[in-house]
């Protein structure tokens, strides 16, 4: 068996229109990242990170990164890009983009459903493309010696979280819409009659936000 863990960078900027703007953590999301970091300091050590290459979860692996460990970038763990997903959309389905949390939530499994059916532009990098490079990434962190934590995002986790279970698109949409910012997830590799297969071992894990003065910093978006 091969164990990785991996966590969402920290708050960023919700109330961005494009990729670029919303690319940036808040003051909250820095502090967020600290704070998981002061946690692993205290309880857990690892050999290295691993991020992706948006700056947002760069910023989150500095951040967190109290003992200097070596810190390596692997762009496998970018986000999907949801504003391109969203256009896309908007133009075949008119669907706005949404405004609120609620018309978010609505939203998720309609981006989803829409990514999955390959209705997308060849622009945008497909449904099937994103599932490979993700788990290709994490199983290739997970035959790393040592202990290795990786830092990504929303659709990396809910989707991995997905191939394991075997979850649809309106499944993996709950999911997406529950991963907290600097949230813990572990994921495992068994070999099943030569294949290795993806398990869940933990999902969602706050315990640098369990003290009472820091609840207001379990965030969503």
């Amino acid at each position: 068996m091969a164990e990785i863990t991996i966590t969402r960078h920290g708050q960023a900027n919700a109330g961005a229109k494009t990729e670029e703007e919303y690319d940036r953590l808040t003051p909250l999301g820095h502090q967020q990242a600290a704070w998981l970091g002061e946690y692993f300091a205290q309880t857990q050590g690892f050999d290295r990170i691993i991020s992706g290459g948006l700056n947002r979860q760069i910023d989150t692996a500095r951040g967190l990164n109290l003992n200097g460990l070596p810190h390596e970038i692997d762009s496998r763990l970018n986000e999907l890009n949801y504003f391109a997903l969203s256009d896309s959309l908007q133009d075949m389905h008119g669907v706005p983009f949404p405004d609120s949390a609620e018309s978010f939530a609505a939203h998720v499994p309609q981006i989803l459903s829409h990514w999955a059916a390959e209705e997308t532009p060849p622009e945008i990098e497909s449904y099937a493309h994103f599932r490979g490079r993700i788990f290709a990434a994490v199983q290739d962190a997970a035959k790393l010696p040592g202990r290795t934590l990786l830092v990504s995002s929303t659709g990396v986790i809910a989707s991995l979280t997905a191939i394991a279970l075997g979850l649809e698109t309106h499944n993996k949409a709950k999911m997406f819409l529950h991963v907290a910012h600097t949230s813990l997830h572990r994921f495992a590799f068994y070999d099943i009659a030569g294949r290795e297969e993806l398990y869940v071992a933990q999902y969602g894990a706050t315990p640098h936000l369990d003290h009472p003065d820091r609840h207001h910093a379990r965030t969503m978006v």
